[in-house]
């Protein structure tokens, strides 16, 4: 299990190698994921970082490539899929700071990734929430992760993150890795991101100032838990 607290950048080394200070390329982030499962275990490789860091897009490809054209050995899970509803999060009174660390059922996923972890050669589908982008809203039981799935990539904010049940989250991951993104690109993709999803440019702007921004500045601050920090935007 990759070691939390030690600091590693970006390099191509594979799970507990020192790594140096060269270009990364995608084909080192394969090579390193693939590395991952060992001794007929599953394992879980966490993609972190702040919103807009482009967590989801490296997720997607990472899956996408190690999975090919053949069966599916590889399985996403993204942390979205365990947002609040807006109706609790209404009765909570934290409707106006969604995506906060206390507006996700942070216990609930955990104790997937403990499931995740345990239930190896179990011979049984397990199923894990998915966020409806369209809707703003998870959506139950909508990603099944099939027994022979030898790795689950899950991302999300704050899966470095040492407090409350988050904490619980850290240890159950083989490896995480940190996006760090340019700031200004990252921003106006977050702005972007809120148009599409129906806010005004107005509207969208103020979110990210006000509720998106101070996540970002939390998660930021968790990087150096992380085992390896993967610079986005400048992947070969």
């Amino acid at each position: 299990m990759g070691g939390a607290g030690a600091t590693r950048v970006a390099g191509c080394g594979f799970p507990g190698d020192t790594l140096c200070c060269v270009a990364l390329t995608f084909d080192d982030l394969l090579r390193r994921a693939r590395a991952l499962p060992r001794d007929g275990r599953r394992a879980i490789l966490g993609i972190a970082g702040s919103p807009g860091a482009g967590k989801s897009t490296l997720a997607e490809r990472l899956v996408r490539e190690l999975n090919g054209t053949g069966e599916p050995r590889v399985a996403y899970v993204p942390m979205d899929g365990f947002h609040l509803a807006d109706a609790e999060l209404e009765r909570l009174g934290r409707r106006d700071r969604k995506g906060a660390p206390d507006t996700f059922d942070a216990a609930g996923y955990a104790a997937l990734l403990r499931r995740l972890r345990d239930e190896t050669g179990a011979g049984e589908v397990v199923y894990a929430p998915a966020f409806e982008r369209e809707l703003e809203q998870p959506l139950a039981g909508a990603i099944p992760v099939h027994p022979d799935a030898r790795l689950v990539v899950t991302e999300g904010n704050y899966l470095l993150l040492d407090t409350g049940a988050w904490a619980r989250v850290r240890p159950l991951l083989d490896e995480v890795w940190f996006c760090a993104a340019d700031e200004e690109r990252r921003v106006r993709r977050l702005v972007a991101r809120h148009e599409r999803f129906g806010k005004s440019h107005e509207e969208a702007a103020a979110w990210v100032e006000r509720s998106d921004e101070r996540n970002a500045a939390m998660v930021a601050a968790t990087r150096d838990r992380a085992d390896l920090v993967v610079p986005v935007e400048e992947l070969t």
